[in-house]
């Protein structure tokens, strides 16, 4: 790499897997200016603790010149563990100073192209797949979750409390379901796999237990869509159920609100513990390890009236139009050049 590398570039080094590259580079004589930006969550300290090779991983970030992260939150988790287990001085302005290596840390959670997923939501081919959806419901309501077929995304967690909340109120059977989609990924490794057998028994499970002849409660579904399809289905659903257990940011959610009919918008029920949940404070917020949070979330939201639903999206909506992936983009390579 340091062959292509010429002098004045800003480099930019991308999530977990590529952390030690910096370090390589500056043994290799790179004095660029070097940027790392962290998709995930950065772990909280008692966790980090627990890999063997956490000193090493944690000095290796120093050969940075800026390190961001998508939320507050994993920023302060890092300076908790530079502060317990390094001898740094942490300034006023973000820099954190170790055995003579400075690095600007930064919170600078990423967007969505807002503009151009708005003009999928409003264009021919989403309007097309709205108007089929809306067709398909048949008047019910529509619940849809959209992720990868992943142990972070709370799947099972999530049918689980969708099946409380069918437990809870059979007024609502037959008036509303969840499109679930979730196309596999990683499908040659054998917890991925096993995810999706207890998926396809879960929902197996509670479809045969709350189905009558005329209604099935999840349409579960193991394909993926272009996001001009996807915008559509976003738009036709009265809730986007958005619940992972953990996330960096989840972008999804962001998708979600984007797609809205500003007249007409659906509720967000989101994960706290998903970045987004930072910058979309108007979501419903629950913990997806609680079926009975998520269950109340659904009532919660269904039966919620038109003024609210527009009061919770429009600032929701603001913040992804003004902090989009320009912005995000923007924000991170600035820093890098100032530093």
């Amino acid at each position: 790499m340091v062959p292509l590398i010429e002098e004045g570039d800003l480099v930019w080094v991308n999530d977990y897997h590529l952390i030690p590259l910096g370090n390589e580079l500056r043994q290799r004589n790179c004095r660029n200016r070097i940027g790392f930006f962290l998709h995930i969550p950065w772990p909280p300290m008692r966790l980090l603790l627990s890999l063997p090779s956490h000193h090493e991983l944690v000095v290796s970030l120093f050969a940075y010149d800026v390190v961001g992260f998508q939320t507050e939150d994993s920023l302060a988790a890092f300076l908790d563990y530079v502060r317990g287990q390094l001898d740094v001085e942490v300034n006023e302005d973000g820099i954190v100073t170790y055995d003579g290596r400075s690095v600007r840390l930064l919170a600078c959670p990423i967007g969505i192209d807002a503009e151009q997923f708005r003009a999928h939501a409003e264009g021919p081919v989403a309007r097309e797949v709205h108007d089929r959806m809306l067709v398909s419901a048949n008047g019910r309501k529509m619940i849809i979750g959209v992720d990868r077929l992943d142990y972070s995304k709370g799947l099972q967690e999530r049918f689980q409390g969708y099946e409380r909340f069918l437990s809870a109120h059979p007024e609502q059977f037959g008036g509303v379901f969840l499109l679930q989609i979730a196309p596999p990924s990683r499908g040659d490794v054998q917890s991925y796999q096993e995810i999706r057998a207890t998926l396809d028994g879960l929902s197996g499970r509670i479809n045969g237990e709350y189905a009558d002849a005329e209604w099935v409660p999840i349409r579960y579904v193991n394909k993926g869509y272009p996001r001009d399809q996807l915008a559509g289905m976003y738009r036709a659903a009265q809730i986007g159920l958005v619940t992972p257990l953990r996330d960096g940011m989840n972008l999804v959610a962001k998708e979600y609100v984007a797609a809205q009919d500003a007249a007409d918008p659906g509720v967000l029920i989101l994960s706290r513990f998903a970045g987004a949940a930072e910058q979309l404070g108007d979501a419903l917020l629950v913990n997806p390890h609680s079926p009975e949070e998520m269950a109340d979330a659904i009532a919660t939201a269904l039966a919620m009236p038109l003024d609210e639903r527009i009061a919770r999206w429009r600032p929701m909506m603001d913040n992804i139009m003004e902090q989009d992936v320009i912005w995000w983009r923007r924000r991170f390579t600035d820093a890098l050049a100032a530093a």
